[in-house]
C-alpha cells in the first residue's frame, strides 16, 4: 500500500511542490506519528522546511525523539486552515484547507549542520531573531536534537473551492459563501524582568503583522 495515494476526495490532491513548499513555510507546528515500544504515539512539535527537507527538534531525554533518531518511521502531519465554507446546509458546510503528510526516516544532524538548522528553526518562528539575540552555547547545542526528514514521500490535498450544494438547496433562503481565516498575533508584552530601555526588535515587530493570508477560493 502507497501511503501517499489518496484514498478519500483524490480530487483535492496536488503533487504540486510548490504548494508544498509554501504550506510548510507558513506551518509553525506539525503532529509526529510513530511507533514506541508497539505503542502508537502523536506528538505535536515545531517544524521548519530546510530547502529539500524539514526540520524537527528537542531536547536529547526526549524518549519519542530517541526513537526517531534511531531510524523509527515517521508520518509528519501539517495543517493550516485558510477558511470556512459556508453552505446551505450543515452536511455540506466544511473547512478550507491545506494539508501535507510527509513519510520517511529522519537523520540525525551534527557539527555544522546542527547548528545551522537550529538557526534555520527560530528564524522560522521568528524571522530575523537570529541576529538579535546570542548564539547558542556548546551545553545547549549538546542537550538538542535536530532531526532532518526529506521530502521524498508526500502526500498533498487542498480544499479551496466554495459551498457545492444541491439545487434544492440553493433556492431556499439560507446564506452560502466562504469566511477567509487571517492568522496574526496580538500586541507583544515585554517581560516583567526586562532591562530599561530595551526596546522592542524589529522581528517582534514584524511577528505583531499578519503572518500568511487566507488562500483565495477558486474562482
Amino acid at each position: 500500500m502507497d501511503p501517499t495515494k489518496l484514498t478519500r476526495l483524490p480530487e483535492l490532491g496536488s503533487r504540486d511542490r510548490t504548494v508544498l513548499d509554501a504550506l510548510l513555510d507558513e506551518a509553525l507546528v506539525c503532529h509526529v506519528g510513530l511507533v514506541v515500544e508497539g505503542h502508537p504515539v502523536v506528538i505535536p512539535t515545531a517544524v521548519a522546511r530546510d530547502g529539500d527537507r524539514i526540520l524537527l527538534h528537542g531536547s536529547t531525554g526526549s524518549g519519542w525523539m530517541r526513537t526517531v533518531a534511531g531510524g523509527a518511521a515517521v508520518s509528519v502531519a501539517v495543517t493550516e486552515v485558510d477558511g470556512l465554507v459556508v453552505a446551505r446546509s450543515a452536511f455540506e458546510s466544511s473547512m478550507l484547507y491545506r494539508s501535507a503528510v510527509i513519510f520517511g526516516v529522519c537523520s540525525v544532524l551534527d557539527g555544522v549542520e546542527k547548528r545551522r538548522a537550529v538557526d534555520v528553526l527560530t528564524e522560522a518562528l521568528i524571522p530575523g531573531r537570529v541576529a538579535e539575540v546570542r548564539a547558542p552555547t556548546a551545553k545547549e547545542l549538546a542537550a538538542t536534537l535536530v532531526l532532518a526528514l526529506p521530502l521524498e514521500r508526500w502526500s498533498l490535498k487542498i480544499s479551496d473551492g466554495w459551498p457545492e450544494d444541491p439545487p434544492e438547496d440553493v433556492e431556499g433562503p439560507a446564506w452560502a459563501g466562504v469566511i477567509p481565516r487571517q492568522s496574526l498575533y496580538a500586541e507583544p508584552r515585554p517581560a516583567p524582568d526586562l532591562r530599561a530601555g530595551i526596546e522592542t526588535p524589529p522581528s517582534v515587530h514584524g511577528s505583531v503583522r499578519p503572518r500568511r493570508r487566507s488562500r483565495i477560493v477558486r474562482d
